[in-house]
């Protein structure tokens, strides 16, 4: 589709824009009569002939949808991994070489793993559908002087349309006339309150969120009427430009996905190399090709930990259960352990670290300047001065007040609980206001009734409305902007509007909006209002000054990321003093800094971004574009990127950074579907909730790791070593390998044992420093030097244990027409050593530091859950004749389970030792220098 056509009567204009945002058409900066003439239309519409033609030539007004994944893509993703090949090529060479039941087995595992990683992913991104539910369906257009209601996908660039309160806006248009006009541009821009529109031009540089005689797609108009022309459609509208950003950010791999893909990449080069030398020593020493290649699918059956994306998903799963308790719901599963590893939270401003609910902080009368408290439309708080409680409010105050209820259009109710708002916000922090002074509305409405009422309109910039008072007459009351309200007051306060005008600097500094108030006595015989009776003689009463400010668990939830050493970055649409004020209140300004503004960040390149986006903690006046760079300079900066929000404005950098949290109350549906994490209270507070979630998830795989990889290792040694060093069995004129274990016992060991011992692991509570050290290296391995040792200590130990009760088992047993018997034996005495192994190690996994008397022996009651459920299971693999034909087994006497249970308690002791003398090596050391990061400054490790 192309954009903007140059008007009929100009065949040389410029190359159409790509948007409102582009410097080559600056429709802001136009005037009306201008704009129609560039975009070839009339006040009275285009014909129905031009209409037709232009929408043949731009296409319809909706937004391109993105292509979906297909069922096979997503089964092809699942499939496509080193693990997955080589336990394929294992089962097709099993059958081939005529081990059916093995090859099903083998096969049976990849279907299980395949399955469980296809119903994780099958889900795909409906960012662009929800987009597209923006868009009105119908819409009022002029064609040709005449009114008409069109489906909103056949407007045009060069349409003239009508608007009224309710309407959602069918594209970006210039306004042409305006009347009292207020859109509601915050899932857009992230203005707090209703932008009033007005029809004058404004300059060409002005950001997105200043370009008031623009209206933008998908956007709300509250109050008001208007008519305008279409100056964009479809992709070419600020949400379609959205829409485009948003395919093009990248879904990128977690740090804990990156990990297991590497270690599955080193995994399977060992294996097949292991396999391949295995094979010829197999040949060498004389066995069959179709034995030595049974050798070879075994030992890659033996090493692959075909348990662990099981153990991984249904650990990660649990931290999903518990997140949603935490009022975090998770929509990814990887998102769960990325939350821990996170270094940077970039979180927008409105409804996020604030309510999103204007608070009146501020007021000034000529007797001085007072504080108010409380936050939100919660109607509780007090009036203090010098930090001095204020019993009664001094008559001054109470004016103020009282003039701020009345002369309102606001509602405030009180509603399952909780407090309520209709109308604008602004207005309701004054009523808010008055109600916490003692104020009843209902009783000030009643005795002050309102008799006419001049409308707030942004070319006025003030509201004015009559008021019954009493034998005293009537009485003129008006709000507005400070310097409006004081050029309609008399001479007397003239004196005193440098005084004023200072303190509405001192409150814009703060970053409020600052209301002046004023009124005039008139007698019982004036009954309306004219522009003429508030043009002057009105006395100030005061000022207010509101902000939407700081959640007070935002602050603290701030303060708490700083000590878990993550730097939280505020990045807005807002004015940057709003913006300054907030931070400086969150702590993510030191007094002395400023925040960086959109056209900064726009003439800054991506090479010094990098530096403005590390060092700086306030983006202000930020289009989607912005934040989509800011995101993309942290991660080329190496930073695990967290991304808050909820407005349209957000979905893209939400989709770019490693995780986009979405806000589930006042977040709209694309900004969800964007997202990794939503947040069902809507509060930052529940951020650091999920960030201690997520790092004592990723605690517990790293335990779950140094669980099961030794397994792994120690069964490819039992075989390595076996196939290399024990004799050859000649069996019906067959030269044999004497195998310690059987291809679906291995599988047993990986899918059953380890599974039902590794499960419980991710049960375990958080370390008690969870939230106390910085943030772990994103590029580090998560193979270790400690999960390597660990794993070759034990896979060593669990080896020589298992081999030589193997060995031992065999010959005690063996006579010469009894091999069958005797190696099913010793091979069951194999299989129960290393799952005693198991078990006693498992005890030492539940803390990687500490010992098992440190986390309690019966805090994770879990862990016994699952050794009781496996003892079951084992007793079957020995005991019951399915089984035992199934996997080859034979029944122990009680000597020999006795036996390998006492050697598998050998680990204790062992384990034990290391831990003690690693713990000791540790505390000789350098100690971890864990605090608080301020200012952007990473905790260093």
């Amino acid at each position: 589709m192309t954009d903007q056509p140059p008007a009929p009567s100009r065949p040389d204009a410029p190359p159409p824009a790509r948007s409102p945002a582009s410097s080559r058409h600056p429709w802001h900066a136009l005037s009306p009569d201008k704009v129609l003439a560039e975009l070839g239309s009339t006040a009275e519409g285009l014909t129905d002939e031009e209409a037709r033609e232009r929408l043949a030539r731009h296409g319809p007004n909706v937004l391109e949808r993105a292509k979906r994944d297909g069922p096979l893509t997503l089964l092809w993703r699942q499939v496509n991994s080193p693990f997955i090949w080589v336990l394929i090529a294992s089962a097709v060479l099993a059958v081939i070489m005529g081990k059916v039941t093995d090859g099903l087995v083998v096969a049976a595992v990849v279907v299980l793993n395949t399955l469980i990683g296809f119903v994780q992913e099958y889900r795909a991104g409906k960012a662009i559908e929800s987009l597209s539910r923006m868009v009105p369906e119908t819409a009022t257009v002029i064609r040709a002087g005449r009114k008409l209601r069109v489906p909103a996908a056949q407007g045009v660039p060069g349409d003239v349309m009508e608007l009224a309160p309710g309407d959602k806006v069918p594209a970006d248009m210039r306004l042409l006339s305006a009347r009292n006009l207020s859109v509601e541009e915050a899932a857009l821009t992230g203005e707090s309150v209703p932008a009033q529109k007005a029809v004058a031009p404004v300059p060409e540089e002005a950001e997105l969120g200043d370009r008031a005689s623009l209206l933008f797609g998908g956007t709300l108009v509250t109050s008001g009427s208007a008519q305008a022309v279409v100056v964009a459609t479809g992709q070419a509208t600020e949400l379609g430009r959205i829409s485009t950003l948003l395919r093009e950010a990248t879904d990128l791999q977690t740090p804990l996905t990156q990990a297991l893909a590497v270690i599955g990449k080193y995994i399977t080069v060992g294996i097949l190399l292991i396999s391949v030398a295995l094979l010829g020593v197999g040949l060498v020493r004389g066995y069959a090709l179709s034995e030595a290649v049974v050798v070879a699918i075994t030992l890659a059956v033996a090493a692959i930990p075909e348990g662990l994306p099981a153990i991984v998903t249904i650990a990660l799963a649990i931290g999903v259960q518990r997140m949603a308790a935490r009022r975090a719901v998770i929509r990814k599963l990887p998102a769960v352990e990325t939350l821990g590893s996170t270094t940077v939270i970039c979180s927008d401003k409105t409804g996020t670290l604030t309510r999103n609910e204007m608070t009146v902080q501020a007021l000034w009368t000529s007797a001085g300047t007072y504080a108010l408290s409380g936050v939100g439309y919660t109607p509780k708080g007090e009036l203090t001065r010098d930090g001095q409680r204020v019993e009664a409010p001094p008559e001054d105050v109470q004016a103020l007040l009282l003039a701020g209820a009345l002369c309102n259009d606001a509602a405030l109710q009180h509603r399952d609980g909780q407090w309520e708002m209709t109308g604008d916000p602004t207005e309701a922090a004054l009523l808010v206001a008055a109600e916490k002074a003692g104020m009843s509305l209902e009783a000030v409405r009643e005795a002050h009734p309102r008799l006419d009422a001049i409308p707030f309109e942004s070319e006025n910039q003030f509201m004015a409305t009559l008021h019954a008072a009493g034998e005293a007459g009537h009485r003129i009351l008006l709000k507005g902007a400070p310097e409006v309200v004081l050029r309609r007051c008399a001479e007397a306060d003239a004196g005193t509007s440098s005084e004023v005008l200072a303190e509405v600097e001192r409150m814009a500094r703060r970053g409020m909006r600052v209301l002046a108030v004023a009124y005039r006595e008139v007698s019982s015989a004036h009954t309306s209002l004219r522009m003429e009776d508030v043009a002057s003689g009105l006395r100030l009463l005061g000022l207010q000054g509101m902000i939407d400010p700081p959640r007070e668990e935002a602050m603290a939830a701030v303060r708490a990321c700083h000590d878990a050493g993550i730097t939280v970055k505020m990045i807005t649409g807002d004015h940057p003093a709003t913006a300054v004020a907030i931070g400086a209140q969150l702590g993510l300004l030191a007094p002395d800094e400023e925040g960086v503004t959109g056209a900064r960040l726009a003439a800054t390149d991506d090479a010094a971004l990098e530096v403005v986006a590390h060092r700086s903690n306030v983006f202000a006046r930020v289009a989607p574009e912005h934040k989509l760079r800011l995101v993309r300079a942290l991660q080329r900066r190496r930073h695990v990127v967290a991304m808050t929000g909820d407005g349209v404005n957000d979905a893209p950098a939400l989709k770019q950074a490693n995780i986009g949290v979405a806000m589930g109350i006042t977040g709209t549906a694309v900004a969800k579907d964007a997202a990794d994490i939503v947040l069902t209270d809507d509060n930052f507070a529940s951020i650091v909730a999920a960030v201690e979630e997520g790092r004592r998830v990723y605690d517990n795989l790293i335990k779950s790791l140094a669980f099961v990889l030794p397994t792994n290792l120690g069964l490819a040694l039992i075989l390595l070593f076996g196939v290399s060093l024990f004799p050859i069995q000649d069996v019906g004129g067959r030269l044999v390998p004497l195998m310690a274990m059987l291809p679906t016992q291995l599988l047993w060991i990986n899918l059953v044992a380890t599974v039902s011992l590794a499960l419980p692991l991710a049960f375990e509570a958080r370390e008690p420093d969870v939230m106390r050290r910085a943030p772990r290296d994103p590029g580090a391995p998560v193979l270790n030097h400690f999960v390597v040792m660990r794993t070759g200590l034990v896979a060593v130990l669990m080896a020589a244990g298992a081999i030589g009760l193997f060995w031992w088992e065999y010959h005690r047993d063996l006579t010469p027409n009894g091999h069958t018997r005797a190696l099913a034996e010793a091979q069951t005495m194999a299989v129960n050593t290393v799952i005693s192994f198991q078990m006693f190690y498992l005890f030492m996994c539940r803390s990687l530091m500490g010992s098992v008397r440190k986390v309690g022996l019966f805090s994770n009651r879990s862990v016994f859950v699952g050794m009781g459920l496996l003892v079951l299971l084992q007793v079957a693999f020995m005991y019951l004749p399915f089984m035992q034909r199934v996997f080859g087994t034979a029944p122990l006497g009680l000597e020999g389970v006795g036996l390998s249970i006492l050697v598998g308690a050998v680990v204790l002791p062992v384990v034990g030792v290391e831990k003690w003398l690693r713990q000791r090596k540790e505390d000789s050391g350098t100690p971890s220098k864990h605090g608080a990061a301020r200012l952007g400054e990473r905790v260093p490790a």
